[in-house]
C-alpha cells in the first residue's frame, strides 16, 4: 500500500483552497500550532511566499494567534531563497519523517511484569486526561487546557482508540490510535521522563500491532529526533520526508 502525507490526518478545517496551497484553521484550539498552518501543493517561489506569508500573518494576528506555521511538498528540498528567507526572518525550520509497518514485521519485544497497557475507558479516562495534561505543559498552560476538550471529543470518537500504559500500577503513558479502512496512525506516543527506558513504549506499539493486526500502521516523526532510530530498528519503512517551518511570536 503506497502511504503519503496526506494519509495522516489533520485536525483543523480546510478554510481556503487553491492551485498552490490549502490554509488549515481550528478555532475550537487557536494555540495547536499543527491545526493552524499553510500547506504548500508545490514548492512556492520567493515571491509566492512572501505574500502568502503576509496573508497568514494578518489572518493570524486577526485571530489572536502568535505565529506562522508552513508545510512544503512531500519529498522537496525548500528552495535556496525561500530557505535563506526562512532564515532571515528567524524561522525554525525542520522536517518530518513518514513510516509505515505490517504489523506481523514488528520485531517482538519482550514483556515487563510491571507494565500493564489498556484500552481507555470511562474509568481510566481521568488517569489519560491528567497524564496528557502534564505532558502537554511544557507548550504552555493554555494549550494543554485547551487540549483537554478535544481529547473529551476523541474518547467519543469511534475512529480513535486511546491507549494508556501503566507502570507498577502508575500512569506512564499513552498513544492514540487512528483508523480508517485500511490504515490505523500512531500518534501522541509518549512515556513520561522518569519511567523512560523501561520498554513502556515499544509495549504500546506491540499492543497496537496486535489491535489492528489487519492494518498498515502509519506514523510520523521529527526527522532530527531520536525516536525516528527506534521506529528504523522496529522494522519501519520510510516512506518520505517534509520539510515545515515555524516562526512564534514571542
Amino acid at each position: 500500500m503506497n502511504i503519503a502525507f496526506e494519509n495522516i490526518q489533520t485536525i483543523g478545517h480546510i478554510i481556503n483552497e487553491n492551485n498552490l496551497y490549502k490554509h488549515f484553521h481550528y478555532p475550537e484550539m487557536l494555540s495547536r500550532y499543527d491545526s493552524n498552518f499553510i500547506e504548500f501543493k508545490q514548492m512556492p517561489t520567493l515571491e509566492e511566499f512572501v505574500q502568502i506569508e503576509n496573508y497568514l500573518r494578518d489572518f493570524h494576528l486577526k485571530n489572536g494567534q502568535e505565529h506562522l506555521k508552513f508545510i512544503f511538498p512531500q519529498d522537496i528540498e525548500i528552495s535556496s531563497d525561500v530557505n535563506q528567507h526562512l532564515n532571515n526572518k528567524d524561522y525554525s525550520i525542520g522536517f518530518l519523517e513518514l513510516y509505515k509497518i505490517q504489523p506481523e514485521n514488528f520485531t517482538d519485544v519482550i514483556g515487563n511484569e510491571g507494565i500493564s497497557i489498556e484500552v481507555v475507558n470511562s474509568f481510566t479516562l481521568h488517569d489519560y486526561l491528567n497524564l496528557q495534561f502534564h505532558q502537554d505543559l511544557q507548550f504552555g498552560e493554555n494549550f494543554a487546557k485547551e487540549k483537554q476538550n478535544s481529547l473529551r471529543n476523541c474518547f467519543e470518537d469511534e475512529s480513535i482508540v486511546q491507549i494508556i500504559a501503566y507502570y507498577q500500577d502508575t500512569p506512564a503513558g499513552a498513544v492514540d490510535v487512528i483508523l480508517t479502512e485500511d490504515t490505523a496512525e500512531i500518534d501522541n506516543l509518549f512515556v513520561i521522563d522518569n519511567l523512560q527506558r523501561k520498554g513502556i513504549g515499544s509495549q504500546l506499539q506491540k499492543f497496537v500491532m496486535k489491535m489492528v493486526h489487519d492494518k498498515t500502521v502509519i506514523l510520523v516523526a521529527d526527522g532530527e529526533d531520536t525516536p525516528r532510530d527506534m521506529y528504523q530498528k522496529q522494522g519501519y519503512t520510510l516512506c518520505g520526508f517534509q520539510y515545515e517551518a515555524l516562526k512564534v511570536f514571542k
